[in-house]
C-alpha cells in the first residue's frame, strides 16, 4: 500500500525524469527465436533495438524444441539466411497428422519440405545473424516489471536498474512477465495430460521407434555423437509441477516399458502439457507480445518456433514504421488483427494433433477414417498446406485471391537479369512489382520506403490449396512477404494502399 501511495504522490515528478532519460527505440525481452527474429527485422529497418535475456549465457541446456515448416523456411529465405539453417538440419518432404504421413512434394513452394533442427542449433544461427546487423543480446538481465505512459515505457530490472524505451516487446515465453504486467488476459484450455522430455544416458539399449498407447506417445531416440538418448513419454496421470526429477522419468518409463533402461546422468529434463492458451490481445499501448508470450500449446505438430517467427516478421516492419514516425500507432492494431486468427488456427491444429496421439480404440477408429480421407489429393494438400503455414490469408478485404496471402517466390527477370522474389525482400523493404512492363506507377512520394520494380514472369501463378489463379498485372508486397494490393480485381487505389501500409506520401523520403 505504501509503495502504491509513493508512486501516486511522486509520479508527476518521476514521469518528467523518465522523459529526460536516454531512450532505446525498442526493448525486446527474451532471446529465443521469436525475440531474435524481431530484433533482426527492426535492425534491418534502422531501429535501435536492445534484446535482454534472463539466461546468463547464450547456451541452451538440452536440444529443446525443434523444426521449421515450409512457410518458416520461406521467411528465412526472404531475409537471405535460409541456407544457414538448411546446411545445419535435415529436410523431410512430409507432414504428419495422426497416423497419416502426407507427401508435400507437390505443394507450390520453393521449399516443399520441413526442416529437422533443434532449438539449441537454431538459436546460435539467429544470434550470428543479428550480431551481423549490429544487435547485441544482453544476458543476465531479468525484467521484473514496467511502467508505461503516452510517450514510452520504463522497464524495471531485477538489479534495480531502469531503462526507458519507446516500445517494449515481450518474447519471454509462456510464463511471460511482460504479458502479466501488462494485464493481458490469457484464456484457453487447461491441460489434460503431461509429458516428460529429457536427454539422458542409459545402461540398457531401448527398442527403436516410437510407441503409442492409451496414455499417449513414448520413445527413446539415440542422439548423434554419443551415448545420450532423447526421451519423450506421456505420464499416466496429469502432473503440472514445473520441475520433474530423474525419479519421475524413471517411473514414467517403467509404467510403459516395464523398465527405465537404467536412465542416468540427465543433461536436461522438462515437463510439458497440452494446455492451450492465447492472449486476448497482442498489444496494450506501447507493450506488445510475440511467440510463446502470446500463445502456448502442445508441441504436437511442431508449430511453436514457426509461429513465433511469423509473429516477428508481421510485427517488425510495422513497429519500425511507427517508431520512425512513418506510420501512426494504429498500424500496430493490424498486428493483432492478422496474427491472432492465424495463430488461433494453428492452436486448433495442435489440439487436434494431441487428440490423435493415443492408441485407444476410439482414436484408432478416427485415425483410420482420416487416413482414408487424406488419400485424396485435395484433402492431403489442404491439410498439408495448413500444417506448413502456406495457407495463411490475412483478411485485407475482397479482391484477387493473392490479396493477403504470401507472395509466391517466383523466378523473375528484371532488366534481363534473373532473380527471385525472395531475393528482392532481403532488406525487408516493400515491393511494387509491375508485370505490364510499362513503367506505369509513380511512387516517388514513397521513395526510400517502397521499391518499384518492372519485372517479367511468364509461368503459371499457383497458390497452395487454391491452385492456379489469374496472373496479376501488378502487386504490392509487404516486407513480411504478404500481398497488400493487387491491381486486378481490387477497387482500392494504389495510393490508398501505399498510404495505409507505408505512411503518408512525402517527397524525398530516404530510409
Amino acid at each position: 500500500m505504501l509503495g502504491i501511495l509513493v508512486r501516486i504522490l511522486f509520479w508527476p515528478v518521476a514521469r518528467t525524469w523518465f522523459k529526460m532519460k536516454p531512450m532505446t527505440d525498442v526493448i525486446v525481452v527474451g532471446a529465443g527465436p521469436a525475440g531474435m527474429m524481431l530484433a533482426g527485422e527492426l535492425a534491418l529497418a534502422g531501429v535501435d533495438v536492445a534484446v535482454v535475456e534472463r539466461r546468463t549465457t547464450s547456451e541452451l541446456v538440452g536440444s529443446r524444441a525443434g523444426g521449421f515448416h515450409s512457410r518458416t523456411i520461406e521467411i528465412l529465405d526472404q531475409r537471405g539466411i535460409a541456407d544457414r539453417f538448411l546446411a545445419a538440419g535435415q529436410t523431410a518432404q512430409t507432414a504428419r497428422f495422426g497416423t497419416s504421413v502426407l507427401d508435400i512434394g507437390d505443394l507450390p513452394t520453393r521449399h516443399p519440405y520441413g526442416l529437422a533442427l533443434w532449438q539449441n542449433q537454431i538459436e546460435p544461427i539467429l544470434a550470428g545473424w543479428i550480431e551481423e546487423l549490429g544487435v547485441r543480446v544482453e544476458h543476465g538481465r531479468e525484467v521484473t516489471g514496467f511502467v508505461q505512459d503516452e510517450d514510452g515505457v520504463e522497464v524495471e530490472f531485477s538489479d534495480g536498474e531502469t531503462r526507458r524505451a519507446s516500445y517494449l516487446v515481450g518474447a519471454d515465453g509462456g510464463r511471460s512477465v511482460i504479458r502479466k504486467a501488462a494485464g493481458i488476459e490469457f484464456p484457453g484450455w487447461e491441460a489434460t495430460r503431461s509429458n516428460l522430455i529429457a536427454e539422458v544416458e542409459v545402461t540398457e539399449e531401448p527398442p527403436s521407434g516410437m510407441r503409442q498407447d492409451e496414455s499417449g506417445t513414448h520413445g527413446l531416440l539415440p542422439m548423434p555423437g554419443g551415448p545420450t538418448y532423447r526421451v519423450v513419454t506421456t505420464e499416466r496421470r496429469l502432473v503440472t509441477a514445473a520441475d520433474p526429477t530423474l525419479a519421475d522419468l524413471s517411473n514414467a518409463l517403467t509404467a510403459v516399458y516395464g523398465t527405465d533402461f537404467g536412465v542416468h546422468d540427465p543433461t536436461w529434463i522438462s515437463r510439458f502439457t497440452d494446455a492451450t492458451r492465447q492472449a486476448a490481445t497482442y498489444r496494450n499501448g506501447r507493450v506488445l507480445l510475440i511467440g510463446d508470450a502470446a500463445h502456448i500449446h502442445s508441441p504436437a505438430g511442431g508449430q511453436g518456433i514457426g509461429l513465433g517467427i511469423q509473429d516477428a516478421v508481421n510485427l517488425g516492419w510495422k513497429l519500425a514504421q511507427v517508431v520512425k514516425g512513418i506510420s501512426p500507432q494504429s498500424l500496430l492494431d493490424t498486428y493483432t488483427a492478422e496474427r491472432h486468427p492465424a495463430d488461433a488456427r494453428a492452436l486448433e491444429l495442435s489440439m487436434a494433433q494431441t487428440v490423435l496421439q493415443r492408441a485407444d480404440p476410439r482414436t484408432a477408429a478416427l485415425n483410420e477414417i482420416l487416413d482414408d480421407l487424406l488419400m485424396t489429393d485435395a484433402a492431403r494438400r489442404q491439410l498439408a498446406a495448413r500444417i506448413h503455414g502456406l495457407d495463411v490469408a490475412y483478411d485485407l478485404g475482397a479482391g484477387h485471391p493473392l490479396l493477403g496471402r504470401r507472395m509466391p517466390d517466383l523466378d523473375l527477370e528484371i532488366a534481363r537479369t534473373p532473380t527471385r522474389v525472395s531475393e528482392l525482400l532481403h532488406d525487408a523493404r516493400p515491393l511494387l512489382l509491375d508485370f505490364a512492363d510499362q513503367r506505369r506507377f509513380e511512387a516517388s512520394p514513397w521513395a526510400g520506403r517502397v521499391r518499384v520494380v518492372d519485372a517479367r514472369f511468364t509461368g503459371a501463378w499457383e497458390l497452395p490449396v487454391l491452385g492456379q489463379v489469374a496472373p496479376p498485372t501488378a502487386v504490392l508486397v509487404r516486407p513480411d512477404g504478404h500481398v497488400a494490393w493487387v491491381e486486378d480485381g481490387t477497387e482500392e487505389p494504389l495510393t490508398d494502399a501505399l498510404t495505409h501500409w507505408f505512411g503518408e506520401p512525402r517527397p524525398a523520403d530516404v530510409r
